[in-house]
C-alpha cells in the first residue's frame, strides 16, 4: 500500500498513486497522533467534543490506524495509534503546509 520514493535526495513512504485520501475530519483526527507518543491518537477533538465513531472506524477501515488498548474505566471507548500507513497518507500534506 505503500511505495518508498526517493525525492529531494530522501526516501520517503508515500501512499500509491489511486489510495484513499483521508477526508477532512479523518485528516484532523489523523494528524493529532503526529505529535503524540507512540503515535497515540485523540479521544476528543480541540474543542472539547468526542471524536465520530465514524470517523474513527473510517480511519480504522483503511488501516491509517489500529486499535492501541481497551481504557478498563471506559470500555466502549476504542483508544488508536496512527500506523505508517495513516502517517504516510497525512505527513506530505503537513510538511508542505
Amino acid at each position: 500500500m505503500i511505495d518508498t520514493v526517493q525525492t529531494d535526495g530522501r526516501k520517503t513512504d508515500r501512499p500509491r498513486p489511486g489510495m484513499a485520501v483521508p477526508t477532512p475530519a479523518q485528516r484532523r483526527y489523523l494528524v493529532r497522533g503526529l505529535s503524540e507518543p507512540g503515535g497515540k491518537l485523540p479521544l476528543f477533538d480541540i474543542d472539547g467534543s468526542r471524536v465520530k465513531n465514524s470517523t474513527v472506524q473510517a480511519c480504522l477501515k483503511q488501516g491509517w490506524c489500529e486499535p492501541w488498548y481497551r481504557n478498563p474505566l471506559k470500555p466502549d471507548w476504542l483508544v488508536c495509534r496512527l500506523t505508517d500507513t495513516g502517517r504516510a497518507s497525512i505527513e506530505s500534506d503537513v510538511a508542505s503546509s
